[in-house]
């Protein structure tokens, strides 16, 4: 998604950095080695927003579907506050 709003915006850009899983990216981040396209609940506490401040273009929201099978009343209660956290940070509908 990032890649391909820098694209439509007209801006070079190199890959540099591939990491593991968002903690490696969140580190590499954090030291200032680099940015990254990061939803703001995974993004490390001591990180910024640049994006404005460089120049860079916004990214579009995205739907997140959960879907599940789940029939014990445990489960489906913690799969209720798991979407209910995901839309309180995102904005959605409560």
């Amino acid at each position: 998604m990032a890649t391909y709003a820098l694209d439509a915006a007209g801006i070079q850009w190199t890959e540099v950095f591939v990491g593991g899983g968002i903690g490696t990216i969140g580190a590499a981040v954090s030291a200032g080695l680099a940015v990254a396209a990061l939803g703001r609940r995974v993004a490390p506490a001591v990180t910024v927003d640049v994006g404005p401040r460089v120049g860079l273009p916004g990214l579009p929201s995205r739907e997140v579907m959960l879907y599940s099978n789940l029939t014990d009343r445990t489960a489906c209660k913690a799969l209720r506050t798991l979407g209910a956290a995901i839309r309180s940070t995102a904005g959605g509908p409560t």
